[in-house]
């Protein structure tokens, strides 16, 4: 079973994290990756039901999701995950866990999130229905070394997954064979 790896999404809400995480996940299976995309929105309902958004209930929920990804990549599934993680310790975790873990930075402007908000989340936080959205009411700490930033305003979701190919490929973790691409 060849080494399996990890790909962190990060961005704010709405910055096309779930978009790529798509994209990318269809272009490994398409090349027999076993890869799984673990997606905040739907972890969360079942690790914290009553989501309140607060620090204790996000670094209960962060350390779980840190947790099942460190779990599949050591039996050699391959790991996307589609999660905002607002605090930089969230994905240091992960790194520190995951041998093989690259972190992307999904770079959107504020506006542009706003005007996406496909949850309605910030118009919420504008009429005061919500206290905790992270870059607006609560704290969005962007990567400091991100293995790549993808500009989601300005790049499809299609290739941000193909540019993350390319990385993985870099690294040695994908590699090109007759049949498509394998992890290695």
């Amino acid at each position: 079973m060849a080494p399996a790896f990890a790909v962190w999404l990060t961005g704010r809400p709405a910055s096309g994290k779930s978009a790529i995480a798509n994209a990318l996940s269809l272009e490994l299976h398409g090349r027999g990756v076993d890869v799984a995309v673990l997606e905040s929105d739907v972890l969360r309902a079942l690790i914290t039901p009553y989501p309140r958004y607060d620090d204790a209930e996000r670094d209960l929920f962060y350390a779980s999701l840190e947790h099942l990804g460190r779990f599949l990549v050591r039996r050699g599934v391959c790991v996307i995950f589609d999660a905002t993680a607002n605090r930089r310790a969230y994905r240091d975790a992960a790194r520190a866990g995951i041998e093989r873990f690259a972190e992307i930075f999904v770079d959107c402007p504020l506006e542009v999130c706003a005007a996406r908000d496909p949850k309605g989340l910030y118009r919420e936080a504008r009429e005061g229905r919500t206290e905790h959205l992270p870059g607006v009411q609560t704290g969005y700490e962007p990567p400091e070394r991100p293995e790549l930033v993808l500009a989601s305003d300005r790049t499809l979701p299609r290739d941000g997954a193909l540019a993350i190919l390319a990385l993985l490929e870099r690294r040695g973790w994908l590699t090109v064979a007759e049949g498509g691409t394998k992890g290695n």
